[in-house]
């Protein structure tokens, strides 16, 4: 079958025949041409037009044509899902969709810069869909361990942080410092609103409905949750201090770590990495 859209593609139209090839046409044959000939040559070739204004396969409202394939031909596939948003926020420049979008437009644009010849073009964003979709279905919780911004923050601790002042801190100025941790910890406002406008959701009703479908948990709960699992996961596979890993999982020092993580585990820090309970 024959797909054509507008010349030289940048996002969709390079992973919408990367869909359709995998998921939709094995077949398919992809023709790029000036945009003012699209709708004819597709009539001339009997080809399927895709990624232009006025036929099916386009953008509707936020959705952009990768969402309309996965849609009109009913894919479900978790993987896809990931990908989704990736390629809708590299294409729609809303980079908040995805924290994966602004790097898949950075490769694409400057594929697109560097390959002049939009065929060649296509078969080399093969490879980074491809990929992309390896990623999404079988390594998104694989860690590179030796991630250069950790290694930043680590070095950022050492430098200036873990010396600290030698000044005595007034007793207030303690307790403020823990009440405002808590309050990034718990306040629900403080993040909630942002994700309300992000999913179009009364904040009130998602702080009221969120702990039915996350463990019983406020959404504050939650993500300190989160946290002290991160922090778990730096102790078994890391050689961090434990005021390291305080420092890389959000927690204004060892102390407030310690309390939260005892309060989470029923074991202090320390205790934990001698023996964790197995599992």
């Amino acid at each position: 079958m024959n797909w054509i859209t507008r010349e030289r593609p940048k996002i969709d139209r390079i992973a919408c025949p990367w869909l359709i090839k995998n998921f939709i046409d094995k077949n398919a044959h992809f023709y790029y041409v000036p945009f003012d000939q699209v709708i004819q040559k597709a009539a001339e070739i009997n080809a399927t037009p895709f990624d232009v204004p006025g036929v099916e396969l386009t953008h509707q409202n936020d959705q952009c044509t990768f969402d309309a394939l996965i849609k009109k031909y009913n894919l479900n596939d978790p993987a896809l899902d990931i990908m989704a948003p990736i390629v809708r926020g590299a294409d729609t420049d809303r980079h908040n969709l995805a924290s994966q979008a602004s790097g898949l437009w950075a490769i694409a644009s400057g594929m697109a810069y560097n390959i002049k010849n939009d065929q060649e073009l296509l078969q080399a964003g093969m490879v980074i869909y491809d990929a992309l979709y390896t990623w999404a279905k079988h390594l998104q919780n694989v860690k590179h361990t030796e991630s250069p911004v950790e290694q930043l923050l680590i070095e950022v601790y050492q430098k200036f942080l873990k010396k600290g002042n030698t000044d005595k801190i007034p007793t207030w100025a303690t307790e403020l410092k823990t009440i405002i941790q808590d309050q990034i910890d718990t306040n629900l406002t403080l993040t909630l609103t942002n994700i309300s406008n992000n999913l179009n959701i009364n904040p009130t009703y998602l702080s009221r409905e969120f702990s039915k479908y996350f463990d019983d948990l406020s959404f504050g709960e939650y993500i300190r949750k989160l946290r002290i699992n991160k922090a778990i996961t730096y102790m078994t596979t890391s050689d961090y201090s434990l005021s390291e890993i305080a420092y890389l999982t959000g927690f204004s020092d060892q102390s407030h770590f310690t309390r939260i993580f005892k309060l989470e585990t029923g074991l202090k820090p320390s205790q934990y990495r001698k023996t964790p309970p197995k599992k």
